[in-house]
């Protein structure tokens, strides 16, 4: 299917840093609950990722990653996941983050 330039801009992908990560066992499949900062315009917000078997909490802080702003919540068991954090999956289908190949103010949009 083809979109237009349009539709992808309706489309809010921003660079924010990962200020918190916690495992979530209430999840179906494991997960983690991040806190992303998306700086002053966006501010922080939360998200849960299936990114377990590539990342620690501890590596995760201060991390940049791309997630898209501009999706409703979802409700995932008890947690209020407000952005959808970007990844791709690797040769055994787990997800790889995606981010900036270099530090970037957060906050960034992707054109």
């Amino acid at each position: 299917m083809t979109i237009s330039f349009d539709d992808f801009l309706k489309v809010d992908i921003r660079v924010g840093r990962i200020t918190a990560a916690e495992t979530f066992p209430q999840a179906r499949k494991p997960a983690y609950k991040l806190t992303i900062d998306f700086g002053p315009e966006i501010g922080t917000k939360r998200s849960s990722a299936q990114i377990t078997k590539h990342y620690t909490p501890e590596e995760l802080v201060g991390r940049q990653v791309m997630a898209v702003v501009n999706f409703p919540p979802r409700q995932i068991g008890p947690f209020m996941s407000e952005v959808l954090t970007l990844g791709v999956p690797d040769e055994s289908g787990e997800v790889v983050l995606i981010g900036p190949g270099q530090d970037v103010p957060i906050g960034g949009r992707l054109y």
